[in-house]
């Protein structure tokens, strides 16, 4: 077992590659009396098409797949998932992205066997004919909820505007009409593949005993057999590479009261994956919070205007084959907003926001934020886990941000804002007046 310490956190992760090659990071933390534990595959929405293991031709299966198999693995043989859970008082959960699947409970007792619970269920699937097609009517009212929720149309629609053929466009759940033809077989051809421990990571955080509970992680899975690992091959569309597919408006209606707008930046370039790739998402970050955060005077004259208002934010997602950026909030011109989306990020070279003393400040911010986050378990565990960097990982977010420099931000802005790159979505109230 590795041992890396990070005295300035005051932090160390105690880390190891299991014989069958599952990762395991445990992370003690002093003064904690609860324990977290998330148990991930590399598996997401946007793995649709594949060479399934054992196979050399790929597949592709029905959109919603990754996370249609997420709601079946809590369903076993003989009992629910969530009762066993439940007995030995945890709280248990799970989740799917767009390319990781996440199992996970928190208890502060029994925490062995709500371990060995969660190693086991996600290593024993169990389907059949009928219960996945009670699972079909379950999910089909969830992916109806999202269709008639308009900020998440917003933001679907804004990625099927800039990913016309990735999959990335699509909702993680799938289409009423997708899940429909999803089988049992196709649910073992999906699981095989991507549930092999090779592809998969443990993360246990909170109140642990490091070498007990190795051992008790190292017994489970040395008491259980899996198919030969290999390197999993994936399939995704081919999209311009200068952007020129991307669709530079469209516009919904719905029964809402205001309008809502987003602007979206579609990454041209793929972010290294190595702590190069976390310096410049880390970079981007604070480009937009000098651009459009709260301390920006870009943020207090549109305020001011009332262009926008306390529903504005952004998003930056860096992700396995694709990366993006969101700006977007309510709006009463919809327009008026969006044009001056464009206007910021069209001349940002010479804008005002990008000075040392506005960097230092919102690099303050950041790190206040950041050694805040450490205080829970929950985001601890899902930072860590979410990371397309190689070896980089949170630990190295705070040595990165003290060494960013004004340069680098204006290095990764002339490296990623790309106005070929960028779409609007507006969503407007539906006319209901009638002739």
């Amino acid at each position: 077992m590795e041992k890396q310490i990070y005295a300035r956190l005051g932090e160390t992760l105690y880390s190891e590659t299991l014989a069958n090659g599952l990762q395991v990071h445990l992370l003690p933390r002093k003064g904690y009396h609860k324990t977290y534990a998330m148990f991930t595959t590399h598996y997401g929405s946007i793995d649709n098409e594949f060479v399934p293991i054992g196979t050399d031709k790929p597949v592709h299966v029905p959109d919603g797949i990754a996370h249609f198999l997420e709601h079946k693995m809590f369903d076993q043989k003989d009992h629910d998932v969530f009762e066993t859970f439940g007995k030995y008082g945890a709280d248990s959960n799970a989740f799917t992205s767009y390319t990781r699947t996440s199992y996970l409970f928190s208890c502060t007792d029994h925490v062995k066997q709500n371990l060995e619970t969660l190693l086991d269920f996600v290593q024993e699937p169990y389907f059949t004919e009928q219960s996945v097609n009670k699972e079909k009517g379950i999910i089909a009212q969830e992916i109806q909820m999202y269709e008639d929720d308009p900020n998440w149309q917003l933001f679907s629609g804004i990625l099927a505007n800039l990913y016309p053929q990735h999959p990335v466009r699509l909702d993680i759940a799938g289409t009423v009409d997708s899940i429909q033809a999803i089988t049992p077989d196709e649910l073992y051809t999906a699981y095989n593949t991507f549930y092999n421990p090779s592809n998969m990571d443990l993360f246990v955080t909170g109140k642990l005993v490091p070498d007990e509970m190795m051992g008790w992680i190292r017994a489970n899975q040395e008491a259980k057999e899996f198919p030969q690992a290999a390197p999993i091959q994936r399939f995704y569309p081919t999209e311009a590479e200068d952007g020129s597919d991307i669709l530079p408006y469209r516009v919904l209606e719905m029964s809402v009261q205001r309008p809502k707008s987003i602007v979206g930046l579609k990454g041209l370039h793929r972010f290294p994956e190595d702590e190069n790739g976390l310096k410049d998402e880390l970079a981007l970050n604070l480009l937009f919070q000098m651009l459009f955060g709260s301390s920006s005077k870009n943020y207090t004259r549109l305020y001011d205007a009332g262009t926008i208002d306390d529903s504005f934010g952004y998003e930056i997602d860096v992700d396995r084959s694709f990366n993006f950026a969101t700006i977007s909030g309510d709006a009463n011109n919809a327009q008026e907003f969006s044009d001056a989306i464009i206007d910021i990020l069209e001349h940002y070279p010479d804008s005002p926001e990008l000075t040392n003393s506005h960097l230092q400040h919102v690099e303050r911010g950041t790190i206040g934020k950041y050694l805040q986050s450490w205080n829970s378990l929950e985001a601890v565990a899902n930072q860590f886990t979410d990371t397309n960097f190689g070896d980089a990982n949170l630990f190295e977010v705070l040595p990165i941000l003290d060494s960013l420099t004004l340069d680098d931000i204006k290095h990764t802005a002339a490296h990623y804002i790309d106005l070929d790159a960028l779409s609007v979505f507006h969503i407007l109230p539906k006319d209901t007046t009638t002739a």
